[in-house]
């Protein structure tokens, strides 16, 4: 017998159509709420912190900042520009580095020079305001020694220098 229906062709059609009613569900509410039980809310502005000292060498900078908030951090967006007087200078490029840790360590800086700093934070859910901006300073370049203009007696000697850097050296330390 299960041969013989097995072989027999079945005619699946349904005599009648089932109506469906066309329904739109709103899911907008509970998408609101879905949302703001996942979200992080975006960070607060980061603080940088003054500069320490021995920070820095005549070519880097080691900058430091916090936050006031346990916020959650994906990454820093650290920018800095030499501070000029002049006001369309080509030196005041604007650099920015994407920073994981909250600090950062910049080389291939001119010595003696002063450099504004600010960070950002960022997360799924956006990036904070800057941070307030804070200037921090390279180390002065080592003086070059005017051997021509050396001159010592018995208790006593002359040594001439010359500074390289642009800006003023507030002090040198002369070791014998």
């Amino acid at each position: 017998r299960l041969e013989e229906f097995l072989k027999k062709e079945v005619d699946l059609k349904l005599s009648t159509q089932p109506d469906f009613e066309k329904r739109v569900i709103d899911f907008s509410e509970v998408e609101q709420l879905m949302n703001s039980i996942n979200t992080i809310p975006a960070p607060c502005a980061p603080v940088i912190n003054p500069q320490p000292p021995n920070a820095a060498t005549g070519t880097s900078l080691r900058v430091c900042w916090s936050l006031f908030s346990d916020d959650t951090v994906e990454s820093y967006q650290l920018c800095y520009k030499p501070v000029s007087n002049e006001r369309h200078s080509d030196e005041q490029a604007e650099h920015t580095l994407k920073v994981k840790e909250t600090y950062c360590t910049i080389t291939n800086l001119l010595p003696n020079t002063q450099y504004e700093f600010w960070v950002s934070a960022s997360n799924v859910s956006g990036i904070s305001p800057p941070s307030e901006k804070a200037v921090y300073v390279t180390a002065p370049s080592p003086p070059t020694i005017k051997s021509k203009k050396i001159r010592s007696c018995e208790n006593a000697a002359l040594v001439c220098w010359e500074s390289r850097d642009i800006n003023p050296v507030d002090s040198y330390t002369v070791e014998l």
